[in-house]
């Protein structure tokens, strides 16, 4: 009997979290036969939901980045100065990973692991996340910041900065020297200095000067 479209998706995300919730009970990542063993659906049913252990997989990230999804969104409308505007873009995410982190810190990193190992699979929501983030430059620029730069150069230069606050692993290694108060000071640099109107093609208002 085929499944309509409300129905399967429900399964899907339910299939989803228990694979979550099994990850953080057994401390491992579970395999695609373990996942069809405890979903207590028959295999011709599991076949219905899921192709094969990628698209569980894609199910699981879908699940799991949904709230990062969320707030990209949220503050990409929020009415605020574009200043403010980046800074939330950024932090809303980070204080989700930071809350998932020091909740359980194994968990997490198990997680990370998941997502290392299949990246492929999470490459799109990387490339939406860099979409959502072109729109706040382009707000910017139509307000006079990030002067003289092309978006996807803008685009690179601001992930290099920020790169410790999106790269869940971060926390992993740096921990609690990641803070809502650094990531401020590092929008505020961000606009403050990043324009490539000055400084001998140098997108900087201040040029670096090699010793010699």
């Amino acid at each position: 009997m085929a499944l309509s479209p409300e129905v399967r998706s429900n399964e899907r995300d339910r299939i989803a979290q228990m694979v979550l919730d099994l990850v953080k009970e057994r401390g491992a990542e579970i395999p695609y036969q373990l996942a069809i063993t405890e979903s207590g659906l028959s295999r011709a049913r599991f076949d219905q939901l899921f192709d094969d252990y990628d698209d569980m997989f894609d199910a699981i990230a879908q699940l799991w980045l949904k709230p990062h999804m969320v707030a990209m969104e949220e503050a990409l409308a929020a009415d605020l100065p574009p200043q403010r505007k980046m800074y939330e873009f950024f932090r809303r995410r980070f204080v989700i990973s930071r809350d998932r982190f020091r909740e359980d810190p194994e968990y997490f990193t198990i997680l990370c692991e998941m997502g290392a190992a299949n990246f492929e699979r999470v490459r799109s929501y990387v490339d939406l996340a860099d979409h959502y983030q072109c729109e706040v430059i382009v707000q910017a620029q139509a307000e006079g910041y990030l002067a003289g730069l092309e978006i996807d150069e803008a685009l690179s230069l601001i992930n290099q900065m920020v790169s410790n606050y999106t790269l869940p692993d971060s926390l992993i290694y740096l921990g609690d020297k990641l803070t809502e108060q650094k990531l401020a000071r590092i929008i505020d640099t961000i606009f403050i200095g990043l324009s490539g109107e000055s400084g001998n093609d140098a997108a900087g208002l201040n040029s670096l000067r090699i010793a010699t």
